[in-house]
């Protein structure tokens, strides 16, 4: 029995066609430590399988990078008019969920099911889209045990039986029957490794540094003496003594429960088939989790992922945030001091590959770039009398998007350079508001406003961070960028006492006392306030 459902969200660009954009694409291989030119298995059409959560306690801040990364890889796919198939699994069974559950009094699939809707939440309020199917691991046991059998079939696990010749639950795969193990992670010494591939051999785990890993935990049924090799890893798990009754499943090899990595090798397969364009998940599930996952799986028969992505870590003071080190930052406590738009852009404020130090001065600075692109949007949407609609902004192809952002999301999903390229365009947009009024062509000039406008929030959008869009509107982080007429106290309040100010320096000007005009521009300048000087008057942008 599983819980397929219907798909989601496959193709929210509403593009009609692949971009020509699409040609320039060139993503990162965590195989190969290289960048290379993207060309879909299948025309015009994407398979994505992302590791999700294990859902054992509250989500924080670390496991909700991850998402919003891949969240901007799969809308970049849909800009270019790609038909996406995202899957993100849910572990739902497992070592940590049982302990933690029996610890509780809780039912372990109770303890689950609480943390799952904790996470949905979570993704939901930060703006991720919804997977086109997002299945449970305790849902696809039989497709489980069907590729287990497969792979002792094909003579690459073996079962552990007791002195009766019965067997024990104990499923292991035989890591030295797979010549391949190892290619994920153990680079050839041809490969040429960059900055980025360095850190993450530095700080990811990797079958070259297995030993005590902090980060990943050896699952006590890898430490059986039943094993043929130290690296044998299990595909089926005899039950402790402490499991619940229902948490155990009978099986041709022994009643137990599956291991960490077959899960994601069954489901992968069930949703996507052989092989499909991507697998991602963060860059602590490199080793063992991806390793002994590309390995089953072809070693039942299956093609594996042709591409592997990893997203690095959050950190706090150069320390992966976790929960289990004690530097988890829950997603609620931080929205309640920070609005979700602000949360997710410094979430996804550099490069899926680069480390994101997490702190104040993060989430300062993504403040400040809301404040200037609600500034800019709700200026330009007075200036041109409306709002482009969503359906408008979402009918934006990559072809159309201006070509510095396009280079830098085609350039390994470089999100720096993209929100580089937006901020650029705020300043040209800016330009133009304050030209307006000396344009004896108001038409064209009210034209070049939009253009501006909609360009800002398809950009934005790609991001997922359109301020027009769900679930920023409903959430109220649009402010008043909501449109030309919505009430905003808190930029009517600033436009008053900035008005007020103009108005002295005005006076000041016209009196020829330039020492106090300058005083009060400089002023402003240093609060952030960039004032631009017309026949028609002085006007005023947040920088």
């Amino acid at each position: 029995m599983t819980n397929t459902q219907e798909p989601q969200n496959t193709n929210t660009s509403g593009a009609l066609a692949v971009a020509k954009a699409a040609a320039g694409l060139k993503l990162y291989d965590t195989a190969s430590h290289a960048v290379s030119s993207f060309t879909p298995i299948k025309p015009g059409q994407v398979g994505i399988y992302v590791c999700g959560a294990t859902v054992q306690s509250s989500p924080h801040i670390g496991h909700i990078r991850a998402a919003v990364a891949f969240d901007v890889v799969r809308r970049w796919f849909e800009r270019l008019g790609y038909k996406v198939t995202f899957v993100r699994n849910v572990t739902d069974i497992d070592d940590k969920i049982l302990d933690k559950a029996a610890a509780a009094g809780q039912q372990w699939w109770e303890r689950a099911y609480i943390y799952e809707r904790e996470f949905t939440e979570a993704y939901s309020k930060l703006g991720v889209e919804p997977p086109t199917y997002e299945p449970r691991a305790t849902g696809h046991m039989i497709d489980m045990i069907d590729l287990i059998k497969k792979i002792i079939d094909n003579g690459h696990a073996y079962v552990v039986r007791d002195a009766d010749g019965n067997p024990t639950g104990n499923v292991y795969f035989d890591v030295a029957s797979w010549p391949h193990y190892g290619e994920l992670t153990h680079q050839k010494q041809t490969a040429v490794s960059d900055a980025a591939s360095e850190v993450t051999d530095a700080m990811g785990p990797s079958v070259d540094n297995a030993g005590n890993d902090k980060y990943n935990p050896v699952d006590p049924a890898d430490m059986s003496p039943d094993k043929h090799d130290p690296r044998d890893f299990a595909l089926w798990k005899a039950p402790k003594d402490s499991d619940p009754l229902d948490a155990r499943w009978n099986t041709p090899f022994g009643t137990g429960r599956p291991g960490w990595h077959i899960e994601c090798s069954a489901m992968s397969h069930r949703y996507l088939k052989d092989m499909f364009d991507i697998h991602g998940g963060g860059l602590d599930l490199r080793f063992p989790h991806h390793e002994n996952e590309m390995a089953q799986t072809r070693a039942a028969g299956y093609d594996s992922a042709a591409r592997w992505m990893h997203s690095a870590w959050v950190t706090a003071k150069g320390e992966k945030m976790s929960k289990s080190l004690g530097n988890g930052l829950s997603v609620p406590a931080v929205l309640a001091e920070h609005s979700a738009w602000v949360v997710r852009y410094a979430l996804g404020s550099v490069q899926y590959r680069s480390m994101l130090e997490w702190s104040d001065q993060t989430l300062a600075e993504a403040q400040s770039a809301y404040d200037r692109v609600a500034n800019f949007i709700e200026r330009a949407g007075a200036a041109v009398g409306e709002q482009p609609s969503r359906e408008e902004i979402m009918a934006i192809s990559a072809d159309a998007l201006p070509a510095d952002f396009v280079a830098a999301m085609n350039d390994d999903i470089n999100v720096s350079g993209a929100s580089a390229a937006i901020f650029t365009a705020i300043r040209s947009g800016n330009t133009l508001l304050s030209e307006l009024a000396d344009r004896a062509d108001s038409d064209v000039a009210k034209a070049e406003v939009r253009e501006a406008l909609v360009n800002v929030r398809a950009m934005l959008d790609t991001l997922g961070l359109d301020p027009l869009a769900e679930p920023w509107v409903s959430d109220g982080a649009a402010g008043g960028a909501a449109g030309a007429g919505a009430d905003s106290a808190e930029h009517d309040a600033l436009d008053k006492l900035v008005s007020e100010q103009l108005a002295e320096r005005a006076e000041a000007r016209k009196a020829k006392d330039f020492a106090r005009a300058d005083a009060i521009r400089d002023a402003l300048g240093a609060a952030g306030i960039a004032i631009e000087d017309g026949p028609q008057g002085s006007t005023w942008s947040l920088k």
